[in-house]
């Protein structure tokens, strides 16, 4: 199991995240992204639990601003 981490207060809105990985990133009209399905664990922080990375890691790797984190 690996926890997909998305500090939102962060993020830019580039897109790239929804763009390598629309199954789990959504652009919302606040020009920031959503982690679909995650739970909120803090201000302004998301995770989500995953058996498979899938793209998740391509999305981190390809943030600008680092905003994305995995553990494994």
């Amino acid at each position: 199991m690996a926890k997909v981490i998305l500090e939102r207060s962060i993020c830019i809105g580039c897109g790239s995240c929804q763009a390598l990985c629309p199954k789990y990133w959504e652009m919302v009209d606040d020009g920031k992204v959503n982690l679909l399905g995650s739970q909120k664990t803090g201000d302004e922080k998301y995770e989500l639990e995953v058996t498979d990375l899938g793209c998740n890691q391509q999305a981190t790797d390809a943030c600008p601003v680092q905003c994305i984190h995995i553990e494994k």
